[in-house]
């Protein structure tokens, strides 16, 4: 039986943290977890020379960096408002 390696690891995780956040209801932990899935994938499939792998997943994590951003701005202007 052939050992698994450090690249199948990664690609494993992947799919784990990508279904996980999918069962999210808060849409922070949902963000984060896909951004670290996402991030994960961009490893994997780099290393695996699966460019659209590694290139859609880097477009998926900047939109959810994207969207952090703006969840907590709009978070800290809400704040200083009720200031």
């Amino acid at each position: 039986m052939e050992a698994i390696n450090t690249i199948e690891i990664i690609g494993y995780a992947a799919s784990v943290m990508v279904a996980i956040s999918l069962m999210m209801k808060d849409i922070i932990w949902l963000r984060c977890l896909n951004f670290t899935g996402c991030s994960l994938f961009v490893i994997y499939g780099a290393s695996i020379e699966a460019w659209p792998v590694a290139g859609m997943n880097a477009f998926v994590a900047c939109i959810n960096i994207y969207h952090l951003q703006k969840i907590y701005r709009n978070r800290n202007n809400v704040e200083l408002a009720a200031d």
